[in-house]
């Protein structure tokens, strides 16, 4: 017998927006800043890319929000194409989220983390003779093996606690936004107080804002990096089989989060440029193994504050991984009930959570740590995500011309211009990737394509057990 149980209702509107903020606060505040000078050079330019990539999510967001709120259910943004497009190109999407998109923020965002725990604790290296040992002359899975390690050590351990019940790992995001927020805080206060007393952009060069050295392409490209900062907001969709009333909680938990942290990268990036110059973030970025946020916070309090944001960052990334892992694997799970994903991802163990999924999901995204590295991980999945972030706002003009007396109860601020342009914004985005950065587009691109035999491959295992069904009648 197929296992009958479903998941438990048992979040509401303050949780809610405490996943939607704690999937999108984790790495990307503390380190983006440094890529987006490489880009720009300029420090208002980077305070726009900020501000026009906050934008351009909430644009997304308020599409996302009409269709979540008429199709709410778990699985979220799977649920939502399989809806518009059909069971094709939804399963393509879970196959993306499994492959490249939340798996690789997973890595991502936990390998900061274990980037920051260096910084305080040396990680000694494991495997040093193998670090030269590549894949491909593309992947070197045995550089820097021992963070490698515990970052891998760090997604596993995480997992298993969310195997063991919701209710625990959304209590640990709780704990660790209200931290984190307290400690950005404090940064701020002190970073605007005791700053160099300089505007943002005053070593900036007038013909950089002028825009002889900004580009729409090196624009589009710094915004990669923005995005990243921004990614996870969807995440919520992903459990609205254990919202309350998600309906109406998943609209007004998306807006409200995303609109709280576009308020607060803002502030934050304005204190970094206060503490740092173009040059410096310039020379972070090109290091490679440095944080703007901790060089920021350095020149306040020297190594005591090095310290102090270390140790945010860790907890900032712990929460950040955790709400990815518990968010991401119930896609997967929906998938499964809907035979479109290997069938042991559809199970509940005995308190309810789809373990099995998670654990799949934490074994390959402790594989991708191995891949490549942080702004590698994060430009490719980038790059996937918004090809669909895009199909499911073009699917608001659709469903309202396929549905158009369905109970909405929340509709699009500002349709069909607010939707129109965020559709728009992304295939730009798609197009200037391929261009800018032809190796994490092609890379993403392989794996979404691989999902195209794997789904026919389940079709046809799907057909032939329901026929092997019918005889045993």
């Amino acid at each position: 017998m197929g296992d009958k149980r479903d998941l438990t209702r048992a979040l509401g509107l303050g949780y809610v927006i405490i996943i939607v903020i704690s999937n999108m606060l984790g790495s990307g505040v503390f380190k983006k800043i440094a890529p987006m000078t490489a880009e720009l050079h300029s420090s208002e330019w980077i305070l726009l890319v900020w501000l026009a990539a906050g934008l351009i999510t909430l644009f997304g967001a308020l599409s996302n929000a009409e269709v979540a709120g008429l199709l709410a259910d778990t699985g979220g943004e799977f649920v939502y194409l399989r809806t518009i497009y059909g069971r094709f190109f939804s399963f393509l999407y879970g196959w993306s989220l499994f492959t490249v998109i939340q798996t690789a923020a997973i890595s991502g965002v936990a390998y900061v983390f274990t980037q920051s725990l260096n910084s305080i604790i040396t990680i000694p290296d494991i495997l040093p003779s193998w670090q030269h040992f590549t894949i491909g002359g593309i992947f070197y899975p045995f550089q820097n093996f021992g963070v490698k390690l515990t970052t891998i050590l760090l997604i596993l351990f995480l997992t298993f606690l969310n195997m063991s019940g919701l209710k625990s790992g959304a209590w640990v995001n709780k704990a660790v936004l209200l931290i984190v927020g307290s400690g950005l805080l404090v940064i701020v206060i002190a970073g605007l107080a005791g700053g160099h007393g300089t505007s943002p952009g005053s070593v900036a060069t007038n013909e950089s804002m002028a825009g002889n050295t900004v580009t729409v392409s090196s624009f589009y490209t710094a915004m990669l990096a923005a995005f990243w900062a921004y990614q996870g907001w969807v995440s919520v969709g992903f459990i609205g089989g254990e919202v309350k009333d998600p309906r109406r909680n998943i609209p007004k938990g998306i807006i409200a989060g995303v609109a709280i942290v576009i308020v607060v990268y803002l502030v934050v990036n304005y204190t970094f440029l206060r503490l740092l110059s173009i040059p410096q973030l310039e020379q972070i970025n090109n290091s490679g193994n440095q944080i703007a946020g901790i060089e920021a916070v350095r020149g306040i309090w020297g190594t005591g504050g090095v310290m102090f944001i270390s140790v945010l960052i860790l907890i900032s990334t712990l929460g950040c991984t955790n709400a990815s892992i518990l968010t991401g694997a119930r896609p997967y799970y929906a998938m499964s009930r809907q035979g479109l994903f290997f069938r042991a991802t559809g199970r509940l163990n005995r308190r309810n959570v789809p373990s099995v999924s998670l654990l799949w999901q934490g074994i390959w995204a402790s594989i991708l740590v191995l891949s490549g590295t942080f702004d590698q991980l994060t430009d490719m999945l980038i790059f996937a995500v918004y090809i669909f972030y895009g199909a499911t706002a073009m699917g608001v003009f659709i469903l309202r011309r396929r549905l158009p007396d369905a109970h909405r109860p929340y509709k699009t601020w500002g349709y069909p211009f607010v939707p129109a342009v965020f559709v728009l914004f992304c295939v730009g985005l798609f197009f200037n990737t391929i261009i800018t950065r032809p190796r994490e587009a092609g890379i993403g691109l392989s794996l979404i394509l691989l999902g195209i035999p794997v789904y026919f491959l389940l079709v046809r295992k799907g057909r032939d057990r329901d026929g092997s069904a019918e005889e045993t009648q």
